[in-house]
């Protein structure tokens, strides 16, 4: 208990055997623990000092700026020192992506404009919340190493061990440390221009035509609809490594993605919950068609407590990822690609969803704006091309 109200941000297990839970007990008070004040760390200045002393950093965002909740901290920090922004796949949703100073994410999913950044020589990689996991820093050559790290993390066990250079950490509560940092330095909010070009260049390259519908284009026309302060939950697959090269973010906070220890499907159950908790918001699942064969049926759950939870669901009929990663290490695919693929609509439609079937970016746009709508749960299935590489093979390559 005392961790549920004093420990970091997450969620707490409390297992009560069933015989105590049985008894019959005279009611009681409890003492709950009162909030305890977050310690900030004394290595402030020697933070400050590697920042003003940079000539080209970069503020490196992994989960944990997400879970700390430091948006306008990191926006502010960004735009006072002029400091490009990459994210790693659990940290997009920390930074607005169509800000100027954004150069898209690193890791799976990553682009080419934060891998050309890195390699361009970094004298300060500021990182804040991420465990530099292999799939944050998938790709990531000996020619992408920073002169120094600046690592802000609650949890000294992550700290200073992925990148081997001279490492500054941060201990403690990010949102209290970074919220110190500013006041320190007297920064504020300034907006910088200089990479304003990479937004118009993403979109110019977007805008070509293609045989079959892609990934790319699907998220596109999901951004396009979706109201802002709409709330996306990745599920483990290619599907939201795309979401994450290519959803665009507006509202900082408003996408979660663990790259870690996620498993297929699970985003299915967190999007329901998160609806719950959030009703007057819309709230989405993006999914493939190999999550659903996992946990499809709670769907089923949504439909018949009235929940409108949005499963935009992609569908190439096969476990990409693995269909992908052994085709390339290995030279053919076995047991990922689906004899009979599933009809996620007519699976949707069984358990009483709306469900809508896309093979192009304007049915899918359709499909969002009726799901909007609607006052249940509605199943978007998106007919996506099955020869269309996902944004993986960085690990793939780092694993040879």
């Amino acid at each position: 208990m005392e961790k549920a109200y004093t420990g970091e941000k997450g969620p707490v297990h409390l297992c009560i055997p069933f015989d105590v839970l049985m008894e019959e007990v005279e009611s009681f008070y409890l003492p709950l623990p009162d909030h305890i004040s977050p310690v900030v760390s004394r290595d402030i200045d020697k933070a400050l000092a590697l920042i003003n002393d940079a000539k080209k950093p970069v503020l490196f965002l992994g989960k944990g700026a997400v879970m700390s909740e430091t948006y306008p901290q990191l926006r502010t920090i960004a735009e006072h020192w002029g400091i490009p922004v990459m994210t790693t796949p659990g940290g997009k949703g920390a930074f607005p992506t169509n800000h100027p100073l954004y150069l898209g994410g690193y890791g799976l999913g990553g682009s080419k404009h934060a891998t050309e950044y890195l390699k361009s020589g970094i004298d300060l990689m500021i990182v804040v919340g991420s465990k530099l996991c292999d799939m944050s820093l998938s790709g990531f050559t000996a020619d992408m190493e920073p002169e120094k790290v600046l690592q802000f993390e609650y949890d000294l066990k992550f700290a200073g061990k992925t990148i081997q250079v001279p490492t500054q950490l941060v201990l403690g509560d990010i949102h209290s440390n970074l919220t110190q940092l500013i006041l320190q330095s007297g920064a504020s909010s300034k907006a910088h221009e200089a990479f304003a070009s990479r937004a118009e260049a993403a979109a110019a390259a977007a805008s070509g035509t293609e045989s079959a519908l892609s990934a790319g284009t699907a998220f596109r026309s999901l951004r396009s609809v979706l109201p802002k302060d709409a709330v996306l939950f990745g599920d483990a697959g290619s599907h939201s490594f795309h979401a994450v090269q290519n959803f665009e973010i507006i509202e900082p906070g408003t996408f979660f993605f663990d790259e870690v220890f996620i498993a297929m499907g699970a985003a299915i159950g967190y999007s329901i919950g998160a609806k719950i908790a959030m009703p007057d918001r819309p709230v989405v699942c993006v999914t493939g068609d190999g999550c659903i064969m996992m946990h499809g049926t709670e769907i089923s759950t949504a439909v018949n407590h009235g929940i409108p939870v949005i499963f935009f669901v992609l569908n190439n009929g096969r476990l990409d990822m693995v269909d992908k990663g052994m085709s390339y290490n290995t030279g053919r695919s076995v047991g990922a690609v689906y004899e009979r693929p599933l009809d996620v609509s007519l699976f949707a439609q069984s358990m009483g969803a709306l469900a809508y079937r896309c093979h192009t970016g304007t049915e899918v746009e359709r499909a969002v704006q009726s799901a909007l709508q609607s006052h249940t749960a509605t199943v978007i299935e998106v007919m996506v091309d099955p020869q269309e590489i996902p944004p993986i093979l960085t690990r793939l390559l780092s694993l040879d």
